[in-house]
């Protein structure tokens, strides 16, 4: 019993994180992760059956034949059977049952729709590997966003605890003022419902903190107890092409492909086949016991005329080609506007962090000489609550913004295809 408690006491810290690499290799094990990785796996298996397709086909087989009326066990040149017709005691290689062992094989010499098929899913095994790069890329921005924001929480948090802390100190010299009748009571409500109304905030944070604790749980099945503090170690790497779109580029060539690959169904082929068969029988003319062995080898020139079925893939083909194309294109702008929007919020962010920290440097000195006239009756509960929400609202404004430029720097390195782990520590 003792063992199950100080197990379940322990769970929490089993399951929490020290730092991103932490998360980060939390991520690359989570089925999430997984499943994209199955994907892969299909792909390359795609590109194994194309290529399997160049291979010879080999089948052994086993048979018996019954057949109503006597038939030959194997081709006999006309000569070879006029001397057998003669002479009653030659064994016939004819016979109603017929029992067959043997094999046949098949090998396609030229089919050039085999080899455009090996390369498209060639292409397509690239795609799904730039996918699942792309895939994780934009989970462990998830991850970052959800810890800074956690961050921009926790920090709320402390600043919330302050303004508490110094509500509670002004109210315990407010109430010696009220008990000695130098202050009305309602300036002691008025403090106490400024405690209640943080206690209230505390409680919306909470809530916020549970929301972001969860998505990265259900990222990397880790419960972060608290947030991890992060530091930026290289910039955001841009480039003229958006790599995040690489997926689809492969993929359009891959259609590409495939519609060459359709128009090559109808080209000439050429195709190697052969056999070899070992039967045994009785033979019609004396039942005696007959065995013979026949093989055969051969190629074969296919020319299509008429393959509607053909056509009508590769009207398919290029439809889909068409509607990768306009989406290509579609993201591109999309992204690119987006990226340049990005780009250029950048230095308006960090100077808004500045601007802020300044901000709050001033609103604390104010705070603090608001105290000294508040306690000296020159100014009122509502102008001192005043400076209080200031210095909160200053703070809260600065980790935010904070938080924003994480969460910017994050969406341009998936645009990008930006190694994140490299860029964050």
């Amino acid at each position: 019993m003792l063992r199950k408690s100080l197990l379940t006491l322990s769970l929490p810290l089993l399951l929490s994180a020290t730092s991103l690499p932490d998360l980060f290799s939390a991520l690359k094990e989570h089925a999430q992760t997984k499943s994209d990785e199955m994907v892969v796996k299909q792909a390359e298996v795609a590109q194994e059956m194309a290529n399997a397709k160049l291979y010879p086909t080999i089948n052994l087989f086993a048979k018996y034949d019954y057949t109503t009326e006597a038939v030959g066990m194997l081709p006999l040149p006309p000569n070879d059977l006029k001397v057998m017709i003669g002479n009653p005691s030659i064994t016939q290689p004819f016979s109603q049952n017929i029992t067959r062992e043997g094999a046949n094989f098949t090998m396609p010499l030229f089919v050039k729709s085999i080899y455009t098929m090996s390369d498209k899913a060639q292409k397509m095994q690239k795609s799904a590997k730039a996918k699942k790069k792309i895939n994780l890329l934009k989970n462990e921005a998830v991850i970052v966003g959800a810890n800074a924001n956690y961050l921009y929480l926790a920090e709320l948090d402390k600043s919330l605890d302050g303004k508490k802390k110094s509500l509670l100190e002004t109210q315990k010299t407010i109430q010696i003022k009220v008990d000695n009748g130098r202050a009305p009571a309602s300036a002691l409500y008025k403090i106490e419902d400024g405690i209640n109304q943080i206690d209230i905030t505390k409680n919306s944070i909470a809530l916020q903190k549970e929301q972001l604790i969860n998505s990265i749980r259900s990222l990397t099945g880790i419960t972060l107890l608290t947030p991890i503090q992060m530091q930026e170690v290289s910039p955001v790497r841009t480039s003229e092409t958006i790599e995040s779109l690489k997926p689809l580029k492969l993929k359009i060539e891959a259609n590409q492909l495939d519609i060459d690959a359709q128009k090559e169904k109808l080209y000439p082929s050429v195709v190697a086949y052969g056999s070899y068969s070992f039967s045994q029988a009785k033979a019609y003319n004396n039942d005696k016991n007959v065995n013979e062995d026949y093989g055969s080898v051969g190629v074969m020139l296919n020319i299509p005329l008429l393959a509607m079925g053909d056509y009508q893939e590769i009207k398919k083909s290029k439809i889909q080609m068409k509607q990768d194309e306009v989406e290509y294109e579609k993201l591109e702008e999309e992204l690119s506007s987006k990226a340049e929007m990005l780009q250029n919020s950048l230095p308006l962010l960090a100077n808004s962090i500045k601007l802020s920290q300044k901000s709050i440097k001033n609103r604390e000195k104010l705070l603090r000489i608001a105290k000294v006239n508040y306690t000296s009756g020159r100014l009122s509960t509502e102008e001192y609550l005043r400076y209080e929400d200031d210095v909160v609202s200053a703070s809260a404004k600065l980790y935010k913004t904070q938080a924003l430029k994480w969460q910017t720097l994050m969406e341009l390195a998936v645009i990008y295809a930006n190694n994140i782990e490299e860029m964050v520590k």
